[in-house]
């Protein structure tokens, strides 16, 4: 009970609002009481009852990105891809996307394809290892695109 005041501190490090921060405190004083037969005598307390705290809320963080999954029945999984708030329902949005995809095919290839591979869902890593580029290159590149896209539709947010 004597950490209560710093795991609440750490919670709210982790989760950056006080009612969570609260929830979370709860959560691991409950799971450090269920498996209190797991802790080991002669090791670190604190150093076990925090790294239970931020192993919850690793786990309610990805089960919240779960949860947020979006199934995609269209034909060539359309959606799948497209923001909440892609304005395709639209003519002048649907506009707007083929000249995002126009502008994003008119960059040079040696930006235009680690961007798409990166839009595509690729991970940093994957792309270096198929496009035989180191990884900061391939950071590099698009970080790069991303700005001068930016730059190009700076006027359409």
């Amino acid at each position: 009970m004597s950490l209560q005041a710093n795991l609440l501190n750490f919670a709210y490090m982790l989760t950056s609002n006080r009612d969570d921060a609260y929830d979370l405190l709860q959560d691991t004083t409950l799971k450090a009481l269920d498996n209190e037969d797991k802790y080991a005598d002669n090791t670190n307390f604190k150093g076990w009852v925090f790294t239970i705290m931020r192993n919850i809320f690793i786990n309610n963080y990805r089960r919240a990105g779960r949860a947020a999954t979006v199934i995609d029945t269209t034909e060539n999984l359309y959606h799948l891809n497209l923001s909440q708030d892609s304005g395709l329902d639209t003519p002048e949005g649907s506009y707007t996307a083929a000249e995002f995809t126009s502008a994003i095919a008119e960059l040079p290839a040696e930006y235009s394809v680690p961007f798409n591979m990166h839009v595509q869902g690729f991970k940093y890593n994957e792309i270096a290892e198929k496009m035989n580029l180191p990884l900061g290159t391939v950071k590099s590149r698009i970080f790069f695109a991303r700005k001068k896209l930016q730059t190009r539709f700076a006027d359409y947010r």
